[in-house]
């Protein structure tokens, strides 16, 4: 008998370079062990990530998002990650407004020495994701190409 398939979602984490990365790379250089369900996209300062980039991540597949950089205080580009706090606190309301759960966006503050705190962080994102199941918000938006158009159009 075939074996059930079980759900493994598909995670997107932007991280500051300079504290989250590095905590990142601590956990690997240490051989901890975490679920391998994310993709990194490293960026100078969490202060940089524009709200589209999150839609933009979900439209492209991602059943979850985890947005990390340096904690309050400590930001390389002084005041990087308030913004980044200030623009998540306006954008959280716009996710339940699109359909989105917010529970699928984590943010969280991890810096260069937290190697187990990022085990810990991004094995909680995947768990509760997992529980969430699979993000098919987008799924008939993009399965709808250019010749859903011209068949409308021949009726």
């Amino acid at each position: 008998m075939a074996e059930e398939t079980k759900f493994e979602p598909k995670i997107v984490a932007f991280l500051c370079n300079w504290c989250t990365y590095a905590g990142a790379d601590l956990a690997g250089t240490g051989r901890n062990q975490y679920q391998a369900n994310v993709r990194v996209i490293k960026l100078p300062c969490t202060g940089g990530i524009d709200p589209l980039f999150l839609i933009k991540a979900f439209e492209r597949g991602a059943d979850g998002i985890l947005v990390s950089g340096c904690h309050p205080g400590d930001c390389h580009y002084n005041s990087g990650n308030y913004h980044a706090r200030r623009r998540w606190n306006v954008f959280r309301p716009l996710l339940e407004f699109c359909g989105i759960n917010p529970e699928r966006i984590q943010f969280s503050w991890i810096s260069a020495a937290e190697g187990g705190k990022w085990v810990e962080t991004i094995n909680g994102v995947v768990d509760t994701v997992r529980a969430l199941g699979p993000f098919e918000g987008y799924q008939k938006i993009n399965t709808i190409g250019p010749d859903a158009s011209s068949e409308s159009s021949q009726t």
